[in-house]
């Protein structure tokens, strides 16, 4: 079974303007009021309540991420969620949020055996300590802290880091001027920028990806979805709208293709202070149940 967790947090971005905070906090009620849950309740899906996040603070300093606490927090509440909801047989789906929730997601699997990370996402999230001296907002830097590329207060909390091997880790969906593209291609086992999934077709993608990870011994991978993967004139609810993404036919086909094997999946970086009409998240709720819709059903592991 589906388990729906809410993970309703902004902590790891930066706001979009001074006294103002991000409103992916608010993506998990509004796919709910935009028909998300009665969705997946139809599927056989289950609610499996919220992890809220600790109070927003824009409180970066050199060598301390934003709201650096207040997600170690989190993560650590949200593992333990999803440690309980797996404990139980079923698969959890982490609706965000933005993508600091993924430390949690790794910090739930990485004491129970070696899982893998399918990365889909418009971006590399791949900004560390290593390469910029402007580190501060997780969600732009999840991927490099998940593979142990960051400070250790988020890189290895609990002494779990790295939370995914980097050969163990596939990127698909960003763009071609990602500033950190070249370098994740060299850290990690695969990555496959959009151009690639628009020109090779969704199928031949997913196949790709699959055998990549066939090549480990895995106990399963884990299907991350930042919904700016879409295209900018798709899915402009978002933090970073960018040209060149997917169609949401795209998107929907490539993660249903995905989300069978995976033992668990999450979606963030949705805004709804940019969708006022609801329009947006109407077509999320549409893109993620077809391609959600059967997680964890076909795993082999």
């Amino acid at each position: 079974m589906i388990a729906l967790l809410s993970a309703p947090t902004n902590l790891g971005l930066r706001p979009l303007r001074p006294t103002t905070v991000p409103g992916t906090a608010k993506a998990p009620e509004a796919l709910r009021e935009a028909g998300l849950y009665a969705r997946f309740a139809e599927l056989g899906a289950r609610d499996a309540g919220v992890v809220l996040p600790g109070r927003y603070e824009d409180d970066a300093r050199p060598g301390r991420l934003r709201n650096q606490d207040a997600i170690i927090d989190h993560s650590r509440r949200l593992a333990q969620r999803i440690g309980k909801i797996r404990a139980e047989g079923d698969a959890p789906l982490v609706i965000g949020g933005d993508c600091s929730l993924l430390i949690g997601c790794g910090l739930a699997l990485r004491p129970t055996g070696r899982y893998g990370l399918v990365h889909l996402d418009g971006h590399t999230d791949f900004r560390n300590p290593g390469n910029s001296d402007a580190c501060a907002s997780l969600a732009g830097e999840d991927l490099a802290a998940l593979i142990g590329r960051h400070w250790p207060a988020i890189a290895d909390i609990d002494g779990l880091g790295p939370y995914f091997d980097p050969a163990d880790t596939v990127h698909a969906g960003c763009r071609e001027d990602d500033q950190e593209m070249a370098e994740v291609q060299e850290a990690i086992s695969l990555t496959i920028r959009a151009a690639e999934i628009l020109q090779d077709g969704v199928a031949a993608t997913a196949a790709r990806i699959r055998a990549q990870l066939d090549r480990a011994e895995l106990h399963g991978y884990w299907l991350h979805v930042d919904v700016d993967i879409l295209d900018g004139a798709v899915m402009p609810a978002v933090d970073s709208p960018d040209p060149g993404g997917l169609s949401a036919d795209q998107l929907a086909g490539l993660v249903a293709a995905l989300a069978p094997g995976a033992v668990g999946g999450d979606v963030g970086v949705f805004d709804p202070d940019h969708d006022p009409d609801g329009r947006y998240a109407r077509l999320l709720v549409d893109v993620l149940t077809e391609g959600f819709g059967h997680l964890g059903q076909g795993r082999r592991y």
